[in-house]
């Protein structure tokens, strides 16, 4: 195995976009007033889907670097109490917040001092590949349910 081409390998996909839209430009797209809308037949807004993706993904990073987090409740601890964010700050916030952890587990992956094979001290079998893998299943799944959003909101284009 050639360990370096593994971590780079693993670094770009946390922020991956070569086969689809990346979350960096979703987000761009998206206009403003549609940020909390739930269009039919959709049970979440670009809003509920941001955060809940940032809110995951942060559970998954503090576990990779912090002995003593505590992850969440299930499921309140994962999604924002509203379709909508309470203001622009609240957008910025979250998505800031997503890019640098996004970032911080792509610097993670690519660590050579980090064994990413070695069990969590902390965890119960599960290994720094494991939850490098997780974060960006679990991205790559609810952004493309933020795609569809958009697309559902008339404010995605085509193609």
């Amino acid at each position: 195995m050639n360990e370096k081409a593994l971590r780079a390998q693993l670094r770009k996909f946390m922020g991956w976009h070569e086969a689809h839209v990346d979350w960096k430009s979703a987000v761009a797209k998206l206009a403003p007033k549609q940020r909390g809308v739930r269009p039919a037949g959709s049970p979440h807004s670009a809003w509920e889907l941001l955060e809940h993706a940032r809110l995951a993904q942060r559970d998954i990073l503090e576990f990779c670097r912090n002995p003593k987090h505590v992850s969440p409740p299930w499921p309140s601890g994962y999604w924002p109490a509203t379709p909508a964010p309470a203001n622009e700050a609240a957008w910025n916030k979250s998505a800031k917040g997503f890019f640098a952890d996004m970032e911080a587990l792509g610097k993670l992956a690519s660590d050579p001092k980090i064994d990413l094979l070695k069990p969590i001290g902390h965890g119960s079998g599960q290994t720094i590949l494991r939850e490098l893998l997780l974060a960006a299943d679990h991205n790559s799944y609810h952004l493309g349910q933020f795609v569809l959003v958009g697309r559902l909101l008339g404010d995605w284009p085509e193609h």
